[in-house]
């Protein structure tokens, strides 16, 4: 019978390291009454991912399980094909492309099928795309966006600045700044200062060899997508009335913005906040028409099959990737 099919995915069943990460055979989902099954192509690896495999920060464990993970399958990121709906959904179709954030709903990119509610952000796929393309985008570009328009207030004519513009957040970041209109700077590594231009920056800043803080310059906002740089640093980088709004980076980095930010926002005219992304079927849109007019670009920094998610963990975790990390879905017939 159908609920009794197999797919492949890649299991954990405690907290550690990659090397719990196993490609098992598991019973493959089947849609409620409000779901969508999705056949996926491709997914992508994200922070999130390694955070949660890990319980890194403890804290994890206060919402995902305390003593083991309730969620065995992980993956936020994912693009596929509609296999089959149920019977009270409108927006999708058996055949449609898709791609989406499924963060909320419980992960499950990391294999070969998953079934979705349909209001989650989930849209068509761009037209023109590839779903490895596809798949690197959602929960990248949704904090990116939201970063920068919810929480920094952007405007076009400012001066923005973007530390880690070479990564998976920062990519993004770059290039929606830019649709903005604003005048954007990237920090990266010497290796990453032409992609980051090539992405739309107007400036970049290798931070081997300049220091941002100190070189006299100053911002209407600041997004930290990377990087350990102490909350101070970027406070005397604003410009009054500046925002700085933290997205990403060292564990320190985010306990500063959550408890030191708020007093420095109190405090004075600049101010200082990290947030968490809420993926919605809006933005993903919005972001979708980005992505058709070619104002966004994904970049792709490697590609591994769904056997070496692990390794596309490890590597995520060395905080050096050039965009962002894709996971290959090869579709094989369980027995």
């Amino acid at each position: 019978m159908y609920e009794r099919e197999l797919m492949k995915a890649m299991v954990r069943h405690e907290y550690g390291s990659p090397d719990v990460l196993k490609l098992e055979e598991v019973h493959k989902p089947t849609p409620k009454d409000d779901e969508v099954l999705i056949k996926i192509h491709a997914a992508s690896a994200n922070p999130v991912d390694w955070r949660l495999l890990k319980a890194d920060p403890f804290l994890v464990r206060f919402f995902a399980g305390l003593l083991k993970p309730k969620h065995k399958i992980l993956g936020a990121d994912i693009a596929g094909r509609v296999e089959a709906v149920g019977k009270n959904v409108n927006e999708f179709q058996p055949g449609d492309e898709v791609f989406g954030d499924i963060f909320e709903c419980g992960l499950g990119g990391f294999a070969e099928y998953v079934c979705v509610p349909e209001q989650i952000a989930l849209v068509l796929k761009p037209v023109g795309m590839t779903f490895e393309e596809a798949a690197a985008v959602p929960l990248a570009a949704l904090t990116a966006l939201q970063g920068l328009r919810d929480y920094g207030k952007i405007q076009s004519g400012q001066k923005v600045l973007v530390n880690g513009a070479s990564g998976g957040v920062g990519t993004f970041a770059v290039q929606i700044a830019k649709s903005f209109g604003a005048e954007v700077t990237g920090v990266c590594s010497t290796r990453n200062v032409d992609r980051v231009l090539a992405l739309g920056a107007d400036h970049a800043i290798d931070y081997t060899q300049e220091d941002f803080t100190k070189n006299g310059q100053s911002y209407d906002l600041i997004l930290a997508a990377a990087g350990n740089r102490s909350i101070l640093d970027y406070q005397r980088a604003l410009r009054p009335k500046g925002r700085y709004v933290m997205v990403g980076g060292s564990m320190a980095q985010f306990v500063q913005a959550m408890f030191l930010g708020p007093w420095i926002s109190m405090t004075g005219s600049k101010k200082m906040t990290n947030f968490t992304t809420n993926a919605t079927k809006q933005d993903l849109a919005f972001i979708k028409d980005l992505l058709e007019t070619g104002e966004v670009v994904p970049v792709i920094d490697r590609r591994y099959p769904l056997h070496e998610v692990g390794d596309s963990l490890r590597y995520l975790e060395e905080g050096h990737t050039q965009g962002k990390v894709v996971i290959i879905i090869d579709h094989i017939v369980a027995k």
